[in-house]
């Protein structure tokens, strides 16, 4: 079997998940594994399996969006010679090879109804059929499903059963965004980096200037961890240099002055630049330091200070283009801190940087 993949990070939003996943592992129950893409959904079905009483038995994935709908329940509960144009031999399915063990179905969200219908009875009975026969075959196999959709609301618009939701979230873990877990990028980073100075032949990783840091530290990652690691990885291999800190970052490499429009995309002028980005461009706000009210006109204590710590979280915001993690260091605060006071007077997810 081979070696885990390392999980990173130590934010509570990560490690709240990680504790999750640890404690369901034991249970022979469904879990239901939500977050966008690049999250590490994979990793927590890996860590699903590897606690459980099956680690000793095989992990099975397969990738529901990469299959046509007319394909899917073939690869799920398998076939019988002739069950459909090209089935010249008889050929289990996914369920059949995990059994013993645990399949994990990413983006269980894609499922079509009739393959939802099948999956409820597997997940009921431990019964299925394969394509084409009617011999009823029993299985023992735990289920991990993951998505990055809502599954609720996909119920509420008729687009996935109710009852097979029902019987899938015994446990749901869902995991944090990499901008929600905004300490974590730079251990994840310098992971990343030191295996790719290691594939490269590098004898060390030389480090990241300053600049580059405060590049990883700024960006919103919406590819999330995936897109963290294309993006270091990418950065040692253009670096080239071996003795020099990485002095360069290209977050899109799709960047080219010669880059082709497409054929949808508006004519005039060049696209806006993304939240993040013009952030940076802009010129910082000038603006002077909050000032608590002349005592004699304070009638409500408890009012006036509130009012006043507001007025300190948005001068810090503005002073600091709204990167919170800045604003977090000037007032003292840690990350988590800060947010919390964000969110007790309304501000969080106000201004081109909330994370």
């Amino acid at each position: 079997m081979a070696a885990p993949a390392q999980m990173i990070g130590s934010s509570f939003s990560f490690l709240d998940a990680v504790e999750k996943a640890s404690a369901a592992a034991a249970l022979n129950r469904p879990v239901l594994v939500i977050g966008e893409r690049g999250t590490g959904k994979e990793l927590i079905a890996d860590r699903l399996h590897r606690l459980s009483p099956r680690w000793s038995q095989t992990l099975v994935s397969l990738n529901c969006a990469a299959l046509p709908e007319n394909l899917i329940d073939a690869e799920l509960f398998g076939y019988e010679t002739g069950a459909f144009t090209g089935a010249q031999r008889a050929r289990a399915g996914r369920f059949e090879d995990a059994d013993g063990g645990t399949l994990f179905l990413d983006e269980i969200g894609t499922l079509s109804s009739q393959a939802q219908e099948r999956l409820l009875r597997v997940v009921e009975y431990g019964e299925l059929s394969r394509l084409g026969s009617n011999k009823v075959i029993s299985v023992d196999v735990r289920l991990v499903g993951a998505t990055n959709e809502d599954l609720p609301t996909m119920v509420e618009q008729g687009r996935f059963r109710a009852d097979l939701l029902d019987r899938l979230s015994f446990e749901v873990i869902t995991l944090p965004p990499l901008r929600e877990r905004a300490e974590d990028i730079d251990k994840l980073a310098n992971h990343f980096a030191r295996r790719m100075a290691a594939e490269l032949g590098w004898p060390r990783f030389p480090g990241f200037s300053a600049k580059v840091v405060e590049q990883l530290n700024d960006w919103h990652w919406p590819g999330n961890i995936r897109e963290l690691k294309n993006v270091v990885e990418r950065a040692l291999y253009r670096w080239g240099d071996a003795d020099r800190p990485i002095g360069q970052l290209v977050v899109d490499p799709f960047e080219s002055p010669w880059r082709p429009q497409s054929a949808h995309a508006p004519k005039q002028g060049p696209a806006p630049a993304p939240p993040q980005r013009a952030a940076a461009l802009a010129p910082a706000p000038q603006v002077s330091d909050a000032q608590p009210p002349a005592p004699h006109n304070v009638s409500d204590l408890r009012g006036a200070v509130a009012a006043y710590e507001k007025q300190l979280l948005e001068s810090a915001l503005d002073r600091h283009r709204h990167n919170q993690r800045r604003a977090a260091a000037a007032l003292g605060l840690s990350y988590d801190q800060l947010r919390h006071a964000l969110r007790r007077h309304g501000l969080l997810g106000e201004g081109p940087n909330p994370a």
